[in-house]
Protein backbone atom coordinates (compact mmCIF):
# COMPACT_ATOMS: atom_id res chain seq x y z
CA UNK A 1 0.00 0.00 0.00
CA UNK A 2 0.98 3.23 -1.33
CA UNK A 3 0.72 5.90 1.91
CA UNK A 4 0.14 10.08 1.18
CA UNK A 5 -0.24 12.23 4.01
CA UNK A 6 -0.85 16.09 3.84
CA UNK A 7 0.06 18.35 6.55
CA UNK A 8 -1.05 21.92 7.29
CA UNK A 9 -0.95 23.72 10.10
CA UNK A 10 -4.30 23.25 12.13
CA UNK A 11 -5.71 20.20 9.85
CA UNK A 12 -9.24 22.28 9.43
CA UNK A 13 -8.57 23.86 6.09
CA UNK A 14 -6.04 23.61 3.56
CA UNK A 15 -4.37 19.90 4.66
CA UNK A 16 -8.47 17.89 4.82
CA UNK A 17 -9.54 19.92 1.31
CA UNK A 18 -5.74 18.31 -0.27
CA UNK A 19 -6.69 14.64 1.63
CA UNK A 20 -10.41 14.87 0.10
CA UNK A 21 -9.18 15.71 -3.17
CA UNK A 22 -6.88 13.50 -3.65
CA UNK A 23 -9.19 10.57 -2.33
CA UNK A 24 -11.64 11.82 -4.79
CA UNK A 25 -8.33 11.83 -7.77
CA UNK A 26 -7.24 7.97 -6.51
CA UNK A 27 -11.10 6.44 -6.66
CA UNK A 28 -11.75 7.95 -10.32
CA UNK A 29 -8.52 6.58 -10.95
CA UNK A 30 -9.10 3.22 -9.51
CA UNK A 31 -6.16 3.32 -7.02
CA UNK A 32 -8.13 3.29 -3.82
CA UNK A 33 -7.12 -0.20 -3.04
CA UNK A 34 -3.50 0.40 -3.59
CA UNK A 35 -3.12 4.48 -2.28
CA UNK A 36 -3.98 5.42 1.38
CA UNK A 37 -4.73 9.66 2.30
CA UNK A 38 -5.00 11.02 5.17
CA UNK A 39 -3.74 14.34 6.68
CA UNK A 40 -2.82 15.55 9.75
CA UNK A 41 -2.06 19.29 12.03
CA UNK A 42 1.12 20.73 13.24
CA UNK A 43 -0.40 22.65 15.67
CA UNK A 44 -3.10 20.84 18.28
CA UNK A 45 -5.78 23.64 18.26
CA UNK A 46 -8.25 21.94 16.26
CA UNK A 47 -7.83 18.04 17.05
CA UNK A 48 -11.10 15.95 16.92
CA UNK A 49 -12.49 18.72 14.40
CA UNK A 50 -14.35 18.93 11.67
CA UNK A 51 -13.00 20.57 8.29
CA UNK A 52 -13.41 24.59 8.15
CA UNK A 53 -17.03 25.36 6.88
CA UNK A 54 -15.26 27.30 3.82
CA UNK A 55 -13.20 24.07 3.27
CA UNK A 56 -16.46 21.94 3.43
CA UNK A 57 -18.28 24.43 1.03
CA UNK A 58 -16.16 23.96 -1.85
CA UNK A 59 -15.12 20.59 -1.50
CA UNK A 60 -19.21 20.48 -2.04
CA UNK A 61 -19.08 22.71 -4.62
CA UNK A 62 -16.75 20.67 -6.38
CA UNK A 63 -18.93 17.64 -5.25
CA UNK A 64 -15.89 15.77 -3.47
CA UNK A 65 -16.81 13.68 -0.54
CA UNK A 66 -15.73 14.90 2.86
CA UNK A 67 -16.57 12.24 5.10
CA UNK A 68 -14.14 11.23 7.40
CA UNK A 69 -12.48 13.90 7.41
CA UNK A 70 -11.28 15.11 11.69
CA UNK A 71 -8.44 16.77 12.54
CA UNK A 72 -5.37 15.45 14.32
CA UNK A 73 -1.87 15.80 15.00
CA UNK A 74 0.99 14.89 12.80
CA UNK A 75 2.94 12.35 15.62
CA UNK A 76 6.83 11.40 15.04
CA UNK A 77 5.34 7.67 13.91
CA UNK A 78 3.71 9.00 10.64
CA UNK A 79 7.26 9.56 9.44
CA UNK A 80 7.61 5.78 9.42
CA UNK A 81 3.62 5.03 8.29
CA UNK A 82 4.02 7.17 5.35
CA UNK A 83 5.48 7.37 1.88
CA UNK A 84 4.84 10.96 1.18
CA UNK A 85 4.33 13.49 3.69
CA UNK A 86 2.86 16.74 1.94
CA UNK A 87 3.38 20.29 3.56
CA UNK A 88 1.42 23.31 2.22
CA UNK A 89 3.38 26.00 2.71
CA UNK A 90 7.62 26.47 4.18
CA UNK A 91 6.77 26.50 7.80
CA UNK A 92 4.55 23.27 7.47
CA UNK A 93 7.67 21.85 5.75
CA UNK A 94 10.04 23.02 8.79
CA UNK A 95 7.38 21.87 11.41
CA UNK A 96 7.13 18.76 9.88
CA UNK A 97 11.07 17.81 9.77
CA UNK A 98 11.13 19.30 13.90
CA UNK A 99 8.34 16.72 14.81
CA UNK A 100 9.25 13.73 12.71
CA UNK A 101 12.99 14.78 13.38
CA UNK A 102 13.67 14.02 9.37
CA UNK A 103 15.12 17.11 8.10
CA UNK A 104 15.47 17.73 4.76
CA UNK A 105 14.28 14.09 3.81
CA UNK A 106 12.92 13.69 -0.02
CA UNK A 107 9.53 11.94 1.54
CA UNK A 108 8.84 15.47 3.43
CA UNK A 109 7.62 17.68 0.06
CA UNK A 110 5.97 21.12 -0.18
CA UNK A 111 2.72 20.26 -2.29
CA UNK A 112 3.98 23.16 -5.24
CA UNK A 113 7.48 22.28 -4.93
CA UNK A 114 6.25 19.64 -7.71
CA UNK A 115 4.21 22.32 -9.94
CA UNK A 116 5.57 25.00 -12.26
CA UNK A 117 3.92 27.35 -9.24
CA UNK A 118 7.09 25.93 -6.77
CA UNK A 119 5.28 28.65 -3.68
CA UNK A 120 3.73 28.30 -0.66
CA UNK A 121 -0.39 27.37 -0.31
CA UNK A 122 -2.00 30.70 1.40
CA UNK A 123 -4.11 29.70 3.92
CA UNK A 124 -7.80 30.47 3.62
CA UNK A 125 -8.24 30.94 7.09
CA UNK A 126 -6.13 34.05 6.84
CA UNK A 127 -7.04 34.96 3.43
CA UNK A 128 -10.54 33.92 2.93
CA UNK A 129 -9.92 32.52 -0.46
CA UNK A 130 -11.11 29.09 -0.68
CA UNK A 131 -11.14 29.03 -4.19
CA UNK A 132 -7.57 29.88 -4.86
CA UNK A 133 -6.73 27.70 -1.89
CA UNK A 134 -8.83 24.66 -4.36
CA UNK A 135 -7.29 26.01 -7.03
CA UNK A 136 -3.48 25.20 -5.57
CA UNK A 137 -4.08 22.19 -3.91
CA UNK A 138 -5.79 21.02 -7.00
CA UNK A 139 -3.10 21.58 -9.30
CA UNK A 140 -0.44 20.15 -6.63
CA UNK A 141 -2.85 16.73 -6.27
CA UNK A 142 -2.49 16.04 -9.64
CA UNK A 143 0.88 16.32 -9.97
CA UNK A 144 1.55 14.37 -6.94
CA UNK A 145 -0.56 11.51 -8.49
CA UNK A 146 1.98 11.90 -11.35
CA UNK A 147 4.81 11.49 -9.37
CA UNK A 148 3.67 8.66 -7.89
CA UNK A 149 2.76 6.99 -10.89
CA UNK A 150 6.23 7.35 -12.14
CA UNK A 151 7.70 6.80 -8.67
CA UNK A 152 5.65 3.39 -7.48
CA UNK A 153 5.33 2.64 -11.32
CA UNK A 154 1.94 2.26 -11.53
CA UNK A 155 0.30 2.36 -15.13
CA UNK A 156 -3.03 3.98 -16.55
Amino acid sequence: MISVLFVCLGNICRSPMAEALFRDLVIKENLNDIILVDSAATSSWQIGLPPHQGTLDILKKYNISSTGLIGRPLIKEDFWRFDYIIGMDKNNIKNIYNITGKPNHPKIIRLLDLTKERKDIPDPFFTGDFEETYRLVSTGCRALLKKIYREEKLYY
